[in-house]
């Protein structure tokens, strides 16, 4: 039994299986420490054994919500940027959130794995390759920053074969996946040292308990 709502449930995207949405601080990646508004929408298809948001991945067990009401919450908050997240957000149209969050001045960072077609318009797309389900060509071509999850000295290859697809100007970013960070970090420190291209990445919501 498919776990997928029919397209015409989203209504072109005016109401989203939504998880989550609150104020914090971006806790990863080039715009970490940054006070942003969380927009997390529910379900994946990669399903990643180390993913921390494992009780996205089913959109069926997360209510239909107005994208209105979304971004209603999301403009009354002193946030001037907002994450959009998942699970895999690129599973749903997103042309109309971004219009609507735009239409309140608001800056838009999506985050995604890449392995669905881009839809809405973003100021930042950090982006996420995953092995399990690499990304489309589309999504490399469109990303301005490439954070690569590191789990073992295999995925050092792997981040420069994805480097490899990006554009000239993305940043491009090594993360040590978090329960293997003790034994990555290192490893990571050597290599960026080596390949000053790539920059470092950790979690800091995590070291300093954000939610």
């Amino acid at each position: 039994m498919s776990n997928r709502r029919p397209d015409t449930d989203f209504c072109e995207g005016r109401r989203l299986p939504l998880v989550e949405d609150f104020y914090t601080i971006q806790g990863e990646g080039f715009h970490s420490g940054k006070p942003a508004y969380f927009i997390r929408l529910g379900g994946c298809d990669v399903g990643c054994s180390w993913c921390d948001a494992k009780y996205t991945w089913n959109p069926l067990s997360h209510p239909l919500v107005a994208t209105d009401e979304i971004v209603e919450r999301a403009a009354s908050f002193e946030a001037q940027a907002i994450v959009i997240t998942g699970g895999e957000p690129l599973l749903y149209p997103l042309d109309y959130l971004t219009q609507r969050l735009h239409a309140h001045s608001l800056e838009i960072f999506l985050e995604t794995s890449g392995s669905h077609p881009l839809s809405g318009e973003f100021d930042w797309i950090c982006l996420s390759p995953k092995r399990k389900q690499p990304p489309l060509a589309e999504a490399f071509a469109a990303a301005s920053e490439l954070k690569v999850i590191i789990e073992t000295e295999e995925d050092l290859r792997w981040a420069e074969e994805c480097a490899a697809k990006v554009g000239e100007k993305c940043m491009l970013f090594m993360q040590p996946e978090w329960s293997r960070s003790e034994q990555m970090t290192p490893k990571i420190v050597e290599y960026v040292k080596a390949h000053p291209q790539w920059n470092i990445s950790i979690q800091i919501h995590k070291f300093m308990h954000i939610p």
